[in-house]
């Protein structure tokens, strides 16, 4: 990833060999991301802490690393809404450890996303504070992968629900820097009334108010990060698209441990969820299909919003993703 310096930088520079002079090593004096700490937690998994000027704090990010060496793709792995803020939910729930483990290729998973969608806020929310998710996805955090744990620059995203919007708003804005994406039971496309009032509840089930994310309904900001109005920058990628229809299936009947409330009142829940992503998600795949962009279809004729269909679904959604690294 390269860099580029200010012009006051290049003036220091050109001065200085003018008068046979050294600079110091920070004459750039623009703060840069760092790893503070790294914990490791399992020859497979290490935590690092990143300094990130963007964020204005530390910031825990997983990765999962095979065990063979040598330069490797880096897929980021998304939450949804409800992401915890100590480890992400692709591991406790999602079992993302045990699917990378013989594969080669490092998995990034960042923490404390909740309600954010994984975005730069316009403004400062009283309860989400004001995050720059995309500057630090995409500016500060691959450098430092890359060179600590042997990326090769190749990089894909998979994300759920909340995360799976964000996938795909990252790919549309940043085409360059990754392959592809795959949203899990997401809703892709946001400027349109319904989808905006989906986001808008989203953000508010944390707290934060999206008038303080994009703005007003119909403002610029909406539009510029619905991935429907840049399908230009989809074509070529690789893209995967899933949900189920919010029908109750075997899975829902399972019995489940760790939930706060009844199974009947989970499942309610968890099948308007799903009812209204899979809306979205069939409607922004025939926007895809108009446009004449393949795409991997995962549509499920059963299934609420809940993580035993994504686990299911995230053997395909990297089947597809991974052609591109």
């Amino acid at each position: 990833m390269r860099y580029r310096r200010s012009s006051t930088a290049f003036l220091a520079v050109a001065v200085a060999a003018t008068v046979g002079q050294t600079l110091p090593a920070n004459a750039d004096a623009s703060p840069r991301a760092r790893i503070a700490k790294t914990f490791k937690l399992s020859p497979l998994r290490t935590d690092i802490v990143v300094q990130s000027p963007s964020m204005g704090r530390p910031m825990r990010v997983t990765v999962l690393t095979p065990r063979s060496g040598g330069p490797r793709p880096t897929v980021y792995m998304l939450d949804g809404a409800g992401a915890s803020k100590g480890t992400s939910d692709w591991i406790t729930k999602g079992k993302a450890g045990q699917f990378f483990a013989g594969k080669n290729v490092n998995v990034v998973l960042p923490m404390g996303g909740a309600g954010t969608f994984y975005t730069n806020w316009r403004k400062r929310d009283r309860k989400l504070g004001k995050p720059q998710w995309e500057t630090f996805l995409t500016a500060e955090l691959p450098a430092l992968v890359n060179s600590q744990f042997n990326g090769n620059g190749r990089n894909t995203l998979i994300g759920l629900s909340m995360g799976g919007q964000a996938a795909y708003s990252l790919l549309a804005r940043h085409p360059d820097l990754y392959t592809g994406a795959a949203s899990l039971s997401g809703c892709p496309p946001v400027s349109n009334p319904v989808n905006q009032g989906y986001v808008r509840t989203t953000v508010a089930k944390s707290g934060g108010d999206a008038d303080n994310m994009w703005g007003p309904f119909g403002s610029k900001a909406w539009q510029s990060h619905d991935p429907a109005n840049k399908l230009g920058a989809l074509r070529g990628k690789n893209l995967y698209l899933s949900a189920g229809s919010g029908a109750i299936g075997p899975m829902d009947l399972a019995p489940r441990t760790g939930e706060d409330m009844p199974k009947e009142a989970v499942n309610a829940s968890g099948s308007a969820l799903e009812l209204g992503a899979y809306r979205c998600s069939l409607g922004f795949a025939m926007q895809l299909r108009g446009a004449g962009i393949p795409y991997t279809d995962g549509f499920r004729l059963i299934g609420t919003h809940s993580w035993p269909y994504w686990r299911a679904d995230l053997p395909a959604a990297w089947a597809t993703v991974s052609r591109g690294l």
